[in-house]
């Protein structure tokens, strides 16, 4: 079922055929056509599984073709989620399905300064997406009000009460136009969101989504510990293995994409990056180049990743682990289709450990890590730093300065050596 089948815009369509989505996922084709209709939604859904177009679109949509009587923009769609991570990457997906709709939206989130982010309040905006701290404190600095706001979306409510911050939500409701639409997403039910999302919704459609098998057990998966530091030399010699082909290497952020291309670019490994950043052409000629294999490596950011549908994709690299567990799902899942053959590597520094565990709580498994490779993680606080990762890594930096492979040689007496990244193996950590 394609897209124009729910009745959308044909500004929408053209920029969802632009960003290569020609048909919806199950929560798009299910929410869609209830929040055009302008009723509540209670969706039970995790992230990963298309919820931020089910609402994004509809919302584009609704709001599209309506103009102030004072020609001022004013905030009339509100979405709040509990970190800036998901902010921008929302806000980032309303730019691209908007983009020919006349439609302004802006990210507010705490932790930098604000001036950049009240000089776009201040010139106007339909669509604000924003973290509950930052909100408040710009409400309270009258540079945002909520009193026009026609549809308000919580998203992540789950996380949002296990981050704290329910009372800032609760003081956000408080500040909304009782007469409006609300949609509130969760991908966990407990009883203190179904609380929460009664007082915030009225008479709500409800959607629930089981996302994609989370066993992804037809892909390889190995983890490789590595300080932060040592990241780019890792993947050049990763990439020096010819039976990789091409590879889709992911990045957290649009900055960190271009900067390891800049790296593989030196080490003549033939690479683009697809992000955001990219005019749209351009990164339709670098899918283009990576479907043909003229290039290599083709990195990418999660958001601009959405798009891409390769056939026979054997390799997948975290060059840094994602931050949000379904992410993980996600990016892996580009590769192993249709029973194809599947390889996923995830880079972890030790400040990335916390998303591992995250990960493989979702996934319900420990990904194996890999033994016997360069540049091993040295973690320098001896409380965290196992003795065996110690010992592991200082024959890996011996063997590396003697100009031999850590690897264990084979058994034929051929000295012939495996593989250093041929043979994962679980340990605890």
């Amino acid at each position: 079922m394609p897209f124009k089948t729910l009745h959308i815009i044909e500004p929408i369509l053209k920029a969802l055929k632009e960003e290569g989505y020609n048909t919806p996922t199950p929560i798009q084709s299910k929410a869609i056509p209830i929040v055009l209709q302008g009723t509540d939604l209670l969706g039970c859904a995790q992230t990963g599984t298309g919820k931020t177009a089910a609402f994004a679109i509809p919302i584009l949509q609704l709001l599209s073709g309506y103009t102030s009587h004072d020609n001022k923009k004013k905030i009339r769609s509100l979405i709040v989620t509990p970190t800036r991570e998901l902010a921008i990457q929302i806000n980032e997906s309303f730019k691209a399905y908007g983009r020919h709709t006349g439609l302004v939206s802006t990210v507010i989130f705490g932790g930098v300064g604000q001036q950049q982010q009240t000089n776009a309040l201040q010139r106007g905006v339909d669509i604000l997406i924003a973290t509950p701290g930052r909100l408040l404190d710009l409400m309270n600095q009258k540079f945002i009000s909520l009193k026009d706001i026609q549809i308000f979306v919580l998203d992540e409510a789950d996380r949002m009460l296990d981050m704290g911050f329910i009372h800032d939500v609760k003081k956000i409701l408080h500040a909304l136009p009782q007469k409006r639409q609300s949609l509130f997403f969760s991908a966990t039910m407990p009883a203190e969101i179904v609380k929460l999302s009664g007082t915030i919704l009225h008479n709500p459609s409800k959607v629930t989504i089981t996302p994609e098998s989370l066993t992804v057990d037809i892909i390889n998966q190995h983890v490789l510990f590595v300080d932060k530091g040592n990241k780019n030399a890792l993947l050049i010699h990763l990439l020096k293995d010819k039976t990789i082909k091409t590879a889709l290497v992911f990045t957290r952020t649009k900055h960190g994409a271009d900067k390891v291309v800049k790296v593989l670019l030196k080490n003549n490994i033939s690479t683009e990056a697809i992000h955001g950043n990219k005019a749209q052409n351009a990164r339709q000629r670098a899918l283009a180049n990576f479907k043909a294999q003229t290039t290599r490596v083709l990195v990418a950011t999660d958001i601009a990743s959405r798009g891409i549908d390769v056939d026979d994709m054997e390799f997948v690299i975290n060059y840094e682990m994602p931050n949000i567990a379904e992410t993980y799902v996600h990016r892996i899942g580009r590769t192993g289709r249709a029973g194809a053959k599947g390889t996923a590597y995830s880079f972890c520094d030790a400040e990335e450990k916390e998303y591992l565990r995250d990960i493989e709580k979702l996934i319900g498994k420990k990904i194996p890590v890999m033994e016997n490779y360069l540049f091993p993680l040295i973690d320098h606080n001896p409380i965290k730093a196992p003795k065996q990762q110690q010992q592991r890594h200082q024959r890996a930096q011996h063997s590396h300065q003697s100009g031999h492979s850590s690897s264990k040689t084979s058994g034929s007496g051929s000295g012939e050596k495996k593989k250093w990244f041929g043979r994962p193996k679980n340990q605890s950590r």
